[in-house]
């Protein structure tokens, strides 16, 4: 059985129904995810999995995430339980950065409050935006992890004539044309801050109190990473003070974003739900790959992009 925690793109579903029985959860829960998938041999992930599944589930061979972050697979427990772990990196990297380039000229030509003015109060309120809209143009960029979402971003920043700067782990990957920088140094000088790292120990909090403190009065941030890398409660207050100029948030602490959270009266603040990366063309993409990778298990061998190869000795003593 081939079990997904979610509905798949149609093209996908099915191509995986012609390799045997597939499942898809009734809800995207732990709960139903340990009740219904533990007969599972394959298991494509788009929602957090429980620890305990992976000792629940004897014929499981593989954890497939649908998408590159693996902070919905709990890779510890899957490795001792002897399952393989795999992903799909750069498959929706395109459509991400499409919507940070979306997302930046959104706020720096201020089109929320642009369309609310013009909605409520006239043509002559609406156009009073234009004077202070700003070009993407000889502005600096600045990137918060250089995979492949954060290479796609500079690329189409790039086209734009913006100036180009990253933090990452390996400067020495970095394009010529991209200033390598420290993390104080990014946020500090960056007009548009990128966050599209992905959640380690040395991310979390990141952007904090004392570094949104550096940042430019007209500088905004736009988070495609994961919602703990920004101090929710420090960016809110930047942002209610007019210490930053705007910023465009697809993921949050807490996810959906409570009823009762500040950010949804903040004039300049753009909220999407966590859809970065998915568009009918992403999610074929994405499925693709997985299905992918899947039936490559399945036939018995290992997958492509193998997040835990450690596990291998108890993989081939479990499927010998």
């Amino acid at each position: 059985m081939i079990f997904s925690t979610h509905p798949l793109h149609p093209a996908v579903t099915a191509r995986l129904s012609t390799a045997g029985r597939y499942v898809v959860a009734s809800a995207p829960t732990a709960t139903a995810i340990m009740a219904e998938g533990t007969g599972a041999e394959v298991l494509i992930v788009r929602a957090p999995i429980p620890p305990a599944f992976f000792a629940a589930a004897p014929r499981l061979r593989a954890a497939v995430r649908h998408g590159a972050g693996l902070d919905m697979i709990p890779v510890q427990a899957a490795t001792e339980a002897g399952v393989l772990v795999a992903n799909v990196p750069g498959a929706n990297a395109a459509t991400v950065a499409e919507h940070v380039i979306f997302s930046a000229i959104a706020l720096l030509r201020q089109f929320r409050a642009m369309d609310a003015a013009l909605r409520g109060s006239g043509w002559a309120a609406g156009r009073a935006f234009s004077d202070h809209g700003r070009d993407l143009g000889g502005r600096r960029i600045g990137i918060l992890g250089f995979g492949a979402i954060g290479r796609a971003v500079a690329d189409r920043a790039r086209a734009f004539g913006m100036a180009l700067a990253a933090c990452t782990p390996r400067p020495f990957t970095l394009p010529k044309d991209v200033q390598a920088l420290t993390l104080d140094a990014l946020v500090a000088q960056s007009d548009v801050l990128v966050l599209c790292c992905p959640l380690t120990d040395a991310t979390r909090g990141a952007i904090n109190t004392i570094r949104i403190a550096t940042m430019k009065p007209g500088a905004v941030i736009i988070n495609v990473s994961r919602g703990p890398v920004v101090d929710t409660h420090a960016l809110v207050q930047a942002l209610a003070t007019g210490q930053i100029a705007g910023a465009a948030l697809d993921v949050f602490d807490e996810q959906p974003l409570p009823d009762d959270s500040p950010l949804w009266s903040l004039p300049g603040v753009i909220l999407t739900p966590h859809m970065a990366g998915i568009t009918e063309d992403s999610m074929l993409r994405m499925g693709q790959t997985a299905a992918d990778e899947a039936l490559r298990v399945l036939a018995g061998n290992l997958p492509l992009n193998f997040c835990n190869p450690e596990v291998e000795p108890r993989y081939r003593a479990r499927f010998p």
